[in-house]
């Protein structure tokens, strides 16, 4: 009785976190949708007609990463947990080689990216033509930024934007803030671009680990120091997820919990397949 209880403890608890890991992959999908809204609302106001291909790109590069984030946390799935090692074909191994690649790339472009547009916003580039008030730059196309709110200067709204008495342009001569604005502009750029940095030494960390127990290893001190460096990772993340609370950015702050929460799922496949390999390797000790 002591044993058939034990069981079916271990099998609801089983159960009750594939549950919840879908629902956290489910809703980091419908996620997916809002990053991909924001992201068309900023181009509409950081984009002119003469940009580039890649100048457009860069505009959705949160979306595009979240969209290869969800495509690698997929594969680690099903690699960590969905499928047994021999019904990997070489096919299907390749096909996931090729996907994974592409997402490395493309999370690699955004990186860039990201990295690109602190470097691009680091110099202070005052507007010529608006040393006085905001309005002076009324019904030209332009934007005005504040902590990510987007907001085209019209006559009728110029007056509301700001008081400031000068301003200056961000990466390119669509959009201008205050000086406040470009400050805290500036620590954003670093916080996405932090961000995705810790993101990606986290994902560097978990395959080297996934090729480490595809070979039957389970500890060691490279086991070790790669996990303590990824639960390192998402204790900085947490500490940027309460950062964007503190400037109302709650959605940002929503979808960090939930990456961590999916990846710490992959963290839980990874400890269950650790202890299958424990239990062959005990059990061909023994035998």
């Amino acid at each position: 009785m002591v044993n058939a209880a034990s069981t079916d403890r271990v099998r609801n608890a089983h159960f009750w976190r594939q549950v919840l890991k879908w629902t956290v992959y489910t809703l980091l999908t419908i996620n997916f949708a809002f990053y991909l809204q924001d992201d068309w609302v900023r181009t509409a106001h950081t984009i002119s007609d003469d940009d580039t291909v890649l100048r457009i790109l860069s505009g959705f590069a949160t979306s595009i990463a979240v969209l290869a984030w969800i495509t690698l946390l997929l594969l680690l799935e099903l690699e960590t947990y969905l499928l047994e090692d021999d019904q990997f074909t070489p096919w299907s191994l390749n096909l996931m080689r090729a996907v994974r690649a592409l997402c490395v790339v493309t999370i690699g472009y955004t990186t860039f990216a990201f990295g690109e547009y602190v470097v691009n916003i680091t110099p202070t580039l005052p507007v010529e033509d608006a040393t006085e008030n905001i309005c002076q730059l009324a019904d030209r196309g332009l934007s005005y930024t504040n902590n990510l709110a987007y907001t085209e200067i019209t006559a009728e709204n110029c007056a509301s934007l700001s008081s400031a008495a000068e301003f200056f342009w961000l990466d390119g001569k669509e959009v201008v803030t205050d000086p406040d604005g470009l400050k805290l502009e500036r620590w954003l750029a670093w916080g996405d671009f932090a961000e995705v940095t810790i993101w990606l030494v986290i994902l560097i960390a978990i395959e080297i680990v996934v090729r480490l127990q595809d070979r039957g290893v389970t500890g060691g001190v490279l086991m070790s120091s790669l996990n303590s460096s990824k639960y390192v990772g998402y204790t900085l993340l947490l500490g940027l997820a309460i950062w964007w609370v503190s400037l109302s950015h709650w959605l940002y702050m929503w979808d960090t919990l939930l990456w961590i929460g999916g990846f710490i799922a992959i963290e839980g496949n990874l400890r269950e397949w650790r202890d299958e390999i424990k239990e062959v390797k005990l059990a061909a000790r023994d035998g």
